[in-house]
């Protein structure tokens, strides 16, 4: 009985022990996994994955949107003209946190925006000549492309699950798929062949949809088909199903030596056969390999579909319930690496596809992208050129347009229906499926 009794505290005291280990050993993990999650931006974990020209792109793009973003505003202002008190109020939209002023931006592009003060001290902004001239060149570009533009947004429809789609989903896309201002009170209904208003179909459901009016056979075809085939759209008969194609890929310069360590998956991966983002994938399976190479199909196709082959990664995130996608969408982004690019640039990630950019230049350009190059040319940089170069932290570059300062001070003047909701910039709140430990873990598969 005693040696019963002595057995059993014995275990009692290893299992004890072992406890006591496992906790250590957890805690120990978890200081490791905390360190990994918050000392380091997901770039500087990767630098093998990490591609400087794409780098440059998205460091462009940011300051390119605020500058967008002003002159749509401006655009619906009645005399083109704003306080910077009310533009203040446009702070979340631009991306523009405190203690950044907004006038120290404006007047780091004096040959696009004017800064002057009236007799009570007020300080405003309005467009210089050059910009009103840009804007009116963007409209115009727009208004010649918009045919091509109302077959991308039927051709989302025709890959949704139930051919249709919230407008203040798509509404994200508006400017990557060269959509005008007017887009979701007017421009939707020039187009009645290809889709309709709806009203919502859940209860305290308060959006609006856009259906699909008629299902069109040749555009049911993928960009990568198209080009395969050089044709411009399917034939009228053509009824979409598994696919072959293979991927187009491209990896850093500084990642040959470690390819042939992946070279057997990624050939599997390209030979595996995929249903077209078009077809019904009702009947796959989330979680099985052809679930996921379809859903890289589905990203690549929406990616195409964009002027500068890039996308704020949230708005992908967006459409997972309606383009059948998996859950932990960011983690088959960066699996496929050699196929997508994603840029962890402050608190945004963007995503890019590979093959659609020599160095830092898009392979085919848009008009729009003509267009946004050349207001970029009338933005005012002053950064050296070796930061640019380094780009060692996200704010590094942004700096030198804007400064701390107050709005009120003395200006030198340069010689030279919509609400603050319904300007779609970059900024959303809370919407990112982005963990940090997630991303490391995807980095390390």
């Amino acid at each position: 009985m005693l040696n019963l009794i002595g057995r059993r505290r014995c275990l009692s005291a290893e299992v004890k022990s072992s406890n006591l280990l496992l906790f250590i050993d957890s805690s120990a993990i978890m200081q490791w996994n905390r360190s990994m999650t918050t000392s380091k931006r997901v770039q500087d974990r990767s630098k093998k994955k990490r591609v400087h020209d794409l780098e440059i792109v998205t460091e462009k793009h940011k300051i390119l949107s605020k500058v967008l973003l002003i002159f749509e505003v401006l655009k619906q202002e009645p005399q083109q003209i704003i306080s910077i008190r009310e533009l203040d109020d446009y702070r979340r939209q631009l991306n523009l946190p405190k203690p950044h002023k907004i006038s120290a931006f404006l007047r780091k592009s004096p040959k696009l925006f004017e800064l002057y003060k009236d007799d009570r001290g007020i300080l405003w902004c309005g467009l210089t000549k050059e910009a009103e001239d840009l804007v009116r060149e963007e409209e115009a570009i727009i208004e010649q492309h918009s045919d091509k533009a109302a077959e991308l947004v039927t051709r989302m429809l025709m890959m949704s699950v139930d051919k249709r789609l919230a407008l203040d989903k798509i509404v994200h896309f508006r400017r990557e798929l060269g959509l005008p201002m007017d887009f979701r009170n007017h421009w939707v209904r020039r187009f009645p062949d290809h889709f309709r208003v709806v009203q919502p179909f859940k209860p305290y459901d308060e959006s609006e949809y856009l259906e699909l009016a008629n299902w069109k056979s040749s555009w049911a075809m993928t960009e990568l088909e198209r080009k395969a085939l050089g044709v411009m759209q399917a034939p009228d008969d053509h009824v979409p199903g598994p696919l072959t194609l293979s991927f187009p890929m491209k990896f850093p310069p500084d990642y040959k030596q470690l390819l042939s360590r992946y070279k057997g998956k990624i050939e599997d991966f390209q030979k595996r056969e995929y249903l077209s983002p078009y077809a019904d994938a009702s009947e796959l399976k989330a979680g099985t390999l052809e679930f996921n190479k379809r859903a890289v199909a589905v990203m690549h196709e929406l990616l195409s579909f964009t002027v500068g082959k890039r996308l704020v990664t949230d708005y992908l995130t967006h459409f997972r319930k309606e383009f059948v996608m998996p859950q932990k969408l960011m983690r088959l982004l960066l699996k496929h690496f050699g196929i997508f690019y994603v840029s962890e640039r402050g608190k945004r990630f963007h995503v890019f596809i590979n093959s659609a950019y020599e160095g830092s230049e898009l392979i085919e350009k848009h008009p729009l992208i003509v267009w946004r190059e050349k207001v970029l040319s009338f933005v005012g940089y002053r950064k050296k050129k070796e930061t640019i170069d380094t780009l060692t932290d996200s704010q590094e570059y942004e700096d030198d347009m804007f400064e701390y300062e107050s709005e009120d001070e003395n200006v030198q003047v340069d010689n030279n229906e919509l609400t603050k909701d319904s300007l779609e910039g970059d900024f959303l709140e809370n919407e990112s499926e982005m963990e940090i430990d997630e991303v490391c873990s995807a980095y390390r598969e």
